[in-house]
């Protein structure tokens, strides 16, 4: 299918003098709520109001197998997708029980594993092919299959937008991902590939040494150029010769929230990847992403290098599934609570500072 189209028009600044000097009148020394305060000011500028609502918030979390999982570049075998798949399911994940304790929905998406769970109540069957091809001999995927990958992330976030859903966090599964987050991490910010490269889900040093040689050989069949400042085009190729399909559809669902106007909660490294490529396509997506963790993995620091990023908190996490996402949310909670409801110094009758 042709490449979609996406719309999405950067945050109007002229508000911003308005939010800051609401900030700035709370009952509270200038600055004082540090990372909050910028955090208030870009939800608001997202939503352009100065009273912003964070309703209905929901994490994503995609899952697909990765045709290079079974030449070695994991820990795991490939099968650990679909079985956390079924962990998802049962709500017996990481990720449900913190979605849980913070009130957030969860939406579990098949977007390309190599199982046949049927018709399930609580997944979305967005499923694009049985896992993606094995990349150190060939393309992932195929430009088609990309193409549909992000098209259907798309309309995933489309209809939650039409239900009322104004913040999305972005979650993963696929054992062999953080293998294919360390390529596209290395081809979109032209960090050495080595340098992108991490132990994942618990690799020895024997293990990423062998992950280590197979990625360079996957970047060598595939002859592309490491470009940081990649066009839009460049960031399709590298996706397609290397991504998996729940990075692909991450893509889509990130174009497509930011179109709809809703906060991006931004989780770790394979996250962070979908992202990169999403802000090569979009430019204009990035006012719209909030960096909630920094990822013990070390290609996430390229990543957040590139994007300029600092993120809200650093647990020394390497899960997934969207688990920082769901720690830093009380945060961005905490953020629009105060601008909305904390008192200026004139409704509580405080002085200000002479």
């Amino acid at each position: 299918m042709s490449f979609p189209v996406f719309k999405i028009t950067r945050p109007d600044a002229g508000l911003a003098v308005a939010l800051q000097h609401k900030i700035d009148l709370k009952t509270k020394p200038l600055g004082a709520l540090g990372a909050l305060e910028r955090l208030a000011l870009q939800v608001g500028l997202i939503q352009q109001t100065l009273t912003p609502s964070l309703d209905a918030p929901h994490i994503a979390v995609f899952a697909g197998d990765h045709g290079a999982a079974k030449a070695g570049v994991s820990a795991f075998p490939q099968d650990v997708t679909w079985q956390m798949v079924e962990n998802f399911l049962a709500g017996g994940a990481a990720i449900n029980v913190f979605a849980r304790a913070n009130g957030l929905g969860l939406k579990i998406v098949d977007a390309g594993v190599a199982h046949d769970f049927g018709t399930r109540d609580g997944l979305v069957d967005a499923k694009v092919a049985p896992g993606t091809r094995n990349y150190i001999e060939e393309a992932a995927m195929t430009p088609a299959e990309r193409g549909t990958a992000i098209a259907r992330g798309a309309s995933l976030t489309r209809e939650l937008a039409a239900s009322g859903c104004k913040v999305l966090g972005f979650g993963e599964m696929g054992i062999g991902n953080t293998a294919a987050a360390s390529l596209i991490t290395h081809y979109l910010t032209g960090t050495p590939l080595d340098d992108c490269i991490g132990r994942g889900t618990g690799l020895d040093d024997p293990g990423l040494t062998r992950k280590r040689a197979l990625l360079a050989q996957a970047a060598e069949r595939a002859g592309l150029p490491a470009d940081a400042r990649g066009s839009s085009e460049h960031a399709q190729a590298v996706l397609a010769e290397f991504g998996g399909f729940e990075i692909a559809m991450m893509v889509g669902a990130m174009l497509g929230a930011a179109e709809a106007g809703m906060v991006l909660l931004i989780d770790g490294f394979i996250v962070g990847a979908a992202f990169l490529v999403a802000t090569r396509i979009e430019p204009n997506i990035l006012p719209y992403a909030v960096f909630c963790h920094r990822s013990a993995e070390p290609g996430h620091q390229a990543q957040l290098k590139a994007l300029d990023a600092e993120p809200l908190i650093d647990l020394g996490l390497r899960l997934g599934e969207g688990t920082g996402a769901a720690l830093a949310w009380p945060l961005v909670k905490a953020a629009v609570a105060f601008l909305n409801e904390m008192a200026s110094f004139e409704s509580a009758g405080v002085s200000e500072k002479n």
